[in-house]
């Protein structure tokens, strides 16, 4: 066979030898020189000259493998006519990082073969059930990069459209710890919690793992930024301390205090599952077999036993009515049992945001202050509620003592001091106050232009709202909520403010409220605001 490279090309006829990875077509491979493209994708792109590309059979949208010293990258294909000259191969900064390739660096470019997953996406389109062999290449495929987003999309609609069968949600969960790193304590009974979301300033995670931690159970709390929100929890105790930590870091802190609050994307705990979540959450799709195996897969990943899931229920949240949340917590508690995992969901309200705050700083406010005894009573009393069922729920202490259970811990100052434990073990200041949080000097005050009474504030919107004024990236900025549900108001009453770090970004706040409706009084819009 004859290695010689020449014109771009290796001067053999065919690839003989396929890798362990990858199977490949016996096609012609071709060499070219490594030309960065100064652009982050997030995948794993290639961009071949369209002209030379067309000689070899290899067109926009194909597989390839890229090989260099032995090893190889699964690449998708873009052509340029410009971008790239013949015997030159484009690749992006992704690429060029994780595979330490350097400028002119030479590789072969070899076109596969379509990976077997697609046809069991394929048989899911078609109202097929599959095995869990079938899901687990399919993870294996989309964690190795091999399908498009266009084909997983298709999967997820697949599963949208068709629905999972239990067995395909545990098969699903069970390939989604094992696409990452697993978190093993060595310690029992480890315990966690979750929110489907869709509340905003739900900070419970933050009042509910130093209370656990303060009764002397494991709580290694992994949670997740901002999507659409104004903020996260990771977000949010980024306020307070550093949440980017490295496994045997989250190890060492929570046998330390027996609880963290760190950011799930900042280690490889279940990372098939993100790569999932960037494709659902563009086209607004969430198959309840997906959430399941995502929520209850990254539990398993961090070796928790017993599981508490908040449901919201109520306007403008995922889940909108009393009784679909009702059968979504039976199908929690179901398969949770199935993967080895005792789960109780809790239906809570989910109509309007929890606490004052909406945004980092602010929620940070709400949390500090819970915690010394006062704040949002919303926040105190839900947290109380989900720490208490936990406790009830492991063993800790007997039925319908836990909600008691949990406030004494409070009332003591003992979670406090938990809290403020795992704020210095994760990098931050133990003996941070209200005082010392830094909420943007910009501020608008927005009062009512009506008398009557508030009968519904819309989470999304006010939201966006925040997120406009800055929220999360600009930590201070968001809304703080001066009047509920439910309160008289007379005309130039203050309903909320808002905060922004910068004149501009409180000025499109502001345009941006002309067209929008955050608040509704009783029978009527809350129309005009200033």
């Amino acid at each position: 066979m004859n290695n010689t490279y020449k014109n771009g090309v290796f001067m053999e006829d065919y690839v003989e030898k396929q890798t362990k990875e990858v199977d490949v077509w016996k096609l012609k491979k071709y060499a070219c020189k490594v030309k960065p493209i100064d652009i982050y994708t997030g995948k794993n792109i290639i961009v071949l000259n369209q002209d030379e590309a067309k000689e070899h059979d290899i067109y926009s949208g194909y597989r390839t493998t890229v090989t260099i010293d032995g090893r190889h990258m699964i690449a998708l294909v873009d052509v340029s006519r410009d971008l790239v000259k013949p015997g030159e191969v484009g690749v992006f900064l992704d690429m060029m990082e994780a595979f330490k390739l350097r400028k002119g660096q030479i590789v072969s470019v070899i076109h596969m073969n379509r990976p077997e997953s697609i046809t069991y996406i394929k048989k899911k389109l078609d109202k097929g059930t599959l095995n869990n062999h079938e899901v687990k290449m399919i993870v294996d495929d989309i964690m190795q990069n091999r399908l498009s987003e266009g084909e997983i999309a298709a999967w997820i609609s697949a599963a949208y459209i068709n629905g999972f069968s239990d067995d395909e949600v545990i098969s699903l969960a069970q390939a989604t710890v094992e696409s990452g790193d697993q978190l093993n304590l060595g310690k029992n009974p480890i315990l966690d919690k979750h929110c489907i979301g869709g509340v905003a300033g739900n900070r419970t995670t933050m009042l509910v793992v130093p209370i656990i931690a303060a009764a002397g159970l494991y709580i290694p709390k992994t949670s997740s930024r901002s999507i659409t929100s104004a903020s996260g929890t990771a977000d949010t105790m980024e306020v307070l301390a550093d949440v980017t930590l490295g496994m045997e870091e989250l190890r060492d802190i929570v046998k330390k205090a027996k609880g963290a609050i760190v950011w799930g994307g900042g280690m490889k705990l279940a990372p098939v599952d993100d790569k999932l979540i960037k494709i659902r959450h563009p086209l607004s799709l969430d198959p309840e077999g997906m959430l399941l195996a995502s929520i209850l897969g990254k539990k398993k990943s961090v070796g928790a036993k017993y599981v508490i899931i908040d449901i919201p229920v109520g306007r403008g949240v995922k889940v909108p009515y009393i009784e679909r949340g009702n059968q979504l917590a039976k199908h929690f508690i179901k398969v949770g049992s199935m993967l080895g995992m005792k789960v109780e969901a809790l239906i809570t309200d989910g109509s309007e945001p929890v606490g004052y705050g909406i945004g980092p700083v602010l929620e940070c406010v709400d949390v500090l202050d819970v915690l010394q005894g006062k704040g949002p009573e919303d926040l105190r009393h839900k947290s109380l509620l989900m720490t208490g069922k936990l406790l009830e729920l492991c063993g800790k202490v007997r039925k319908d003592a836990g909600y008691d259970a949990a406030r004494k811990l409070i009332d003591s100052g003992k979670a406090m001091a938990k809290f403020r434990q795992i704020i210095e073990l994760q990098g931050g200041n133990p003996k941070i106050k209200q005082s010392d949080l830094e909420i943007g000097k910009y501020t608008h005050i927005v009062r009512s232009e009506l008398n009557g009474s508030i009968f519904h504030i819309d989470n999304k919107v006010m939201a966006k709202i925040a997120r406009i004024a800055g929220a999360p990236r600009d930590k201070g900025a968001g809304i703080k909520i001066e009047k509920f549900r439910g309160d008289r108001i007379e005309k130039g009453d203050a309903l909320f403010t808002i905060y922004a770090e910068s004149e501009a970004k409180l000025d499109y706040a502001l345009k941006a409220l002309k067209d929008l409706e955050p608040i509704e009084l009783r029978k009527m819009l809350l129309g005009t605001m200033r």
